[in-house]
């Protein structure tokens, strides 16, 4: 939980060059809280531009410099645009919503977005065969998946939010319900394809940067960059927002209309990078905890780009590794799961509980 701090109980502040007496407050506790930020976030700036000109070089068998050099980089500027878009979506879908949800454990994935892409794309093999991999594949489809699942978010956020006794709790626990017979109704209708069917759609269920489609990126880029700017706009919101429901009323803002506005934006980034790249549970888990962890201050405004480069990072460190050295290509996402899903239980054995 996140602490406002005084210079009257603050001394290292106040040490830092403050007129004594005089009372404010500060993202940061010591001076050097301030400068080991400042160097992690340069280290994070080298390391994304290192893996960036990583991805575009290696491999490239033409002179650098030469036209067909920039031509063959120019076909790999995709994979970074898609992997700048995934992690801006993660890190501050996540990092938003562990904020109005006053829990740094459940990530937007409990409520529901990824069974609802997987139900989709099941559906549609299930129905039409494997040709119906194709029609959830275009422009429209991307925008009509996003469109349903930021539709579902936003009714299920505006009933269960407005009732006589709702409350965060209860729109998680029914996020969670819905999920879980959502996975179960896929997990239904996947025993009833044939292999062959069940091989194309198991492709589809994993999050790949491969997956994606350039011709989306014209629709996801101002979309996420419209919400997560946003978001960054209200980041001193989310520092009352993240004081808790009694603090933030007694600040003057409306609690509950806040924790609607955040989670609306929050649906359309998941929404985002779920139709663009499909599911990724642990992901924004993996860069939000580390966000917490490295920047050690409660300010969002400096959260949440920490977390956008983190998220930056470990996926262009991971595609660059995985795909240009090991070849391995579609492994990015499964190890980025893995090693999330080990931080996720080593967190939940630390705290022991959730």
């Amino acid at each position: 939980m996140p602490e406002t701090r005084t210079a009257a109980t603050d001394a290292p502040t106040q040490a830092s060059g403050h007129t004594s007496g005089e009372r404010r407050t500060g993202p940061f506790v010591r001076g050097r809280d301030r400068v080991r930020y400042a160097v992690i976030m340069a280290v994070l700036v080298v390391l994304a531009v290192g893996f960036t000109a990583g991805i575009l070089a290696y491999g490239n068998p033409m002179p650098v410099g030469s036209d067909g050099f920039w031509r063959i980089a120019e076909l790999r500027v995709t994979s970074i645009a898609v992997i700048l878009v995934v992690a801006f979506c993660h890190a501050f879908a996540t990092v938003s919503f562990q904020t109005a949800t006053s829990n740094r454990i459940i990530t937007p994935s409990i409520m529901g977005f990824e069974t609802l892409y997987v139900v989709v794309q099941t559906g549609a093999v299930f129905v039409f065969g494997a040709s119906g991999v194709a029609m959830v594949t275009g422009t429209t489809q991307f925008l009509l998946q996003a469109a349903l699942m930021v539709v579902l978010a936003t009714i299920l956020y505006g009933w269960l939010l407005s009732g006589r006794f709702g409350n965060i709790h209860v729109m998680l626990l029914v996020g969670v319900i819905l999920g879980g017979g959502l996975g179960a109704l896929s997990t239904f209708m996947q025993r009833l394809l044939t292999p062959s069917e069940f091989d194309i759609l198991t492709a589809r269920l994993f999050g790949n940067i491969g997956n994606a489609d350039a011709d989306y990126l014209p629709y996801a880029v101002p979309i996420a960059l419209a919400a997560g700017g946003t978001l960054f706009w209200r980041a001193r919101r989310l520092d009352v927002l993240a004081l808790g429901r009694d603090a933030t009323t007694n600040l003057g803002l409306n609690h509950k209309r806040e924790v609607i506005v955040v989670l609306f934006l929050v649906s359309l980034l998941m929404a985002m990078t779920t139709s663009l790249v499909g599911p990724m549970t642990f992901l924004g888990f993996l860069v939000a905890m580390l966000a917490y962890q490295f920047a050690d201050t409660y300010s969002h405004r400096l959260l949440l780009p920490m977390a956008f480069l983190l998220g930056y990072v470990v996926l262009s460190g991971a595609y660059f590794v995985l795909r240009h050295v090991f070849y391995a290509q579609g492994m990015v996402t499964i190890i980025i799961e893995l090693i999330g899903g080990l931080t996720f239980l080593v967190y939940i054995m630390r705290k022991g509980r959730l």
